[in-house]
Formats: structure tokens, sequence, C-alpha cells
């Protein structure tokens, strides 16, 4: 079997790389991914953007980009698009118009819940599988027969969960980001926050895939920090997390290590992020608990309440007995990983 897939974020092909390992060794991958796992047309590291101004930017590149898509879907018995909603729907909606009897899988869906819920009727209408890692999200569908709740895949990635509070751990853990913005503005709070930890370990999470050259010219000072690339392990020993928004902050959730969520964006991008996404929160483990109603399992900064102050003094006051009985729910709410079951969807 051949499948064209779409996976744009280094998130999603974390999960490609599971689901991978569940797919039938004869599945040929090709289109857009981590080219280690397989035959990428463009590997993703190429493809990293943030923020509305900057797909602005990016436009042509990514219309040149969904050409090539709709032609390499002409030889594939499946496509498999996973996340990156913006260029993921207009690429459904067109292989769908040129390949009518083509099967197009959607894993890792639209956020519809949070912003521009009319995309539902044209996910329906495109996509022939829609594959849920959220268990509210179904609600939302009116085609019950194309839609199900698959788990979540993060809990196929993490293996061990912490059952008591770690209190004899001196590992903090600083994780400002994936992207080049995001590290900017996170790093020059950081910086400053390291200061307020005496004789502890403090590990700064950059991805493996950052040159030395890379990590100089945007982290700038690493210094006073041990740097890691492995997030689980690091999280799994670390007493507390100070974590830039993103699923790192569900990661740490579900594992069961204290953190706050801080988010610095580029002013417009949150101007405009505010009025077109209406959310009380923004992390996804508070977002659940929401849906709960549950209060909140973890603390919100963003943009100028993201100070030393706010983050040490929300770090002192931390009930970390709560957090880990909350993460005992959480991981219970979203029941179990979703690689096996996705990959049976594909396969039938």
């Amino acid at each position: 079997m051949k499948i064209l897939v779409s996976a744009l974020e280094t998130s999603s092909n974390i999960h490609l790389k599971a689901l991978k390992k569940e797919l039938n060794p004869k599945c040929e991958l090709v289109g857009i991914f981590d080219k280690n796992l397989g035959n990428a047309k463009y590997d993703i590291s190429h493809l990293a953007i943030m923020g509305f101004i900057d797909v602005i930017k990016k436009l042509p590149f990514f219309l040149k980009l969904k050409k090539e898509m709709i032609n390499l879907a002409k030889d594939v018995d499946k496509v498999l698009l996973m996340d990156s909603s913006g260029f993921n729907i207009p690429l459904a909606k067109s292989i769908k118009k040129k390949y009518p009897n083509k099967e197009i899988i959607y894993y890792i869906l639209p956020q519809a819940w949070a912003w521009k819920k009319k995309r539902i009727p044209l996910l329906e209408k495109t996509c022939d599988k829609l594959c849920s890692i959220l268990p509210f999200e179904q609600n939302l569908y009116t085609n019950k027969t194309k839609i199900s709740y698959v788990g979540h895949p993060l809990l196929d990635e993490i293996k061990e969960f912490k059952q008591e509070v770690n209190r004899n751990s001196n590992t903090i853990v600083f994780m400002p980001g994936s992207r080049k913005t995001e590290i900017i503005n996170h790093m020059k709070i950081f910086n400053k926050l390291k200061n307020k930890f005496k004789d502890r370990r403090l590990v700064l999470i950059i991805p493996e895939k950052f040159t030395q050259d890379y990590i100089k010219k945007v982290y700038k000072d690493t210094s006073g920090f041990i740097i890691s690339s492995n997030t689980y392990e690091e999280l799994k020993k670390a007493q507390f997390a100070f974590i830039c928004s993103g699923t790192a902050t569900l990661e740490a959730a579900l594992i069961g290590t204290p953190f706050i969520l801080c988010y610095i964006a580029k002013k417009l991008d949150y101007f405009i992020g505010t009025k077109v996404i209406k959310l009380p929160y923004i992390g996804l483990a508070n977002i659940f608990f929401h849906k709960l109603n549950k209060k909140p399992i973890h603390k919100e900064f963003l943009q100028e309440n993201v100070t030393v102050e706010n983050l040490f003094n929300e770090y002192t006051s931390m009930n970390e007995k709560l957090f880990l009985e909350n993460s005992k729910i959480l991981r219970k709410y979203l029941k179990s990983g979703s690689s096996k079951n996705v990959a049976n969807i594909i396969h039938n």
C-alpha cells in the first residue's frame, strides 16, 4: 500500500513514527514528513513557520507545495493528513475534487472546537475517515459514521508515569519552544529565572535537530543549563518545569511533573488570536479539565504576565500532590494510545 502523507509539524511526525511501527511493513510513505521515516518529498525541517504573519510570507511556496502534493496523490492508494489544518484542509478539498474515489484519512483533526466550526461540514464532505484524539470532539460532528475517537498518541509514546510526588528531585526543566520566535522570547525570561535556583540541576530542552551554530544564534546564553533533547526522561526526573505552550504541556501533565505554561507571541499574532479563538485556556490539559467541569490543572501566564516574579511565585506555591492526582484523572480520561487504532483504520 502506498500512502500520501502530509505531516508538517514536528509533533505530528513524532506521532507518525509511532504509527509507522503499527503499519504493515510493506506500506510505503510519500509526501511531507520527517526524512528519517521514508521517501519524503520535503523534509519538515524546512517548513517550520510561526504565526499568521509568517504564513502570509510563505504563501507562494505553500501554494506550489500543495500543487505538487495533488500530483503525487494520483499514484497512491490512500491519503493521510495530520494536523496543520491551514494547509491540509485545502489539500483535502483539492484531492477529493480531482480524485473523488481516493480515500482521505485525517488524523489529529483541526481544532474546530476552538475556532472556525464551519470547517466541520467541509471535513465531513472531503474526508472519508476522521480520527479524533480528543474525547469531546466527536460531539461536534454530525456524521458519526466517519469520526471515531482513537485514543491519544502521547499515551503510545510516554511509557512511564509518576505514581507519587518526586520530593527528592533537584531537577528543574526549561522548555522555551521549538520555533525561533518562541525561543528568543522565552530565553530572555528563563535566563533571568535560572538565577532563582541555587544548587539545582537546570535542564534546557533543545530539539536534537538544531545545529550548534543555530543554538548560539537563537538561544544565545545557555550557561548554567544542562542541554538535553530527551524530553520524556528529563520530565520524569524533574521536580518542576517551565514550558512554552504546546504539546509539551500535555506531555508534562500526563507524566505527572508539575509545570507552568508560559507563552509570549508576536503582539500582532496575539491580538489576532484573541479575536478569532475564544477559549478559557490554551493548555490542552486545562481544556480537558474545563470539559470535565473541573478547575485548571496548571497555571497559564501569557504575554506581559510572563515575568520572573510570576513564574517563581507560582513555582513556590504549587500543590504537587493535587497536581499528581489530576494527572491520573487526565490519563484515565484519554483512555489509551491511538497508533494501533489508526493503523487498523488505514488497513481496512
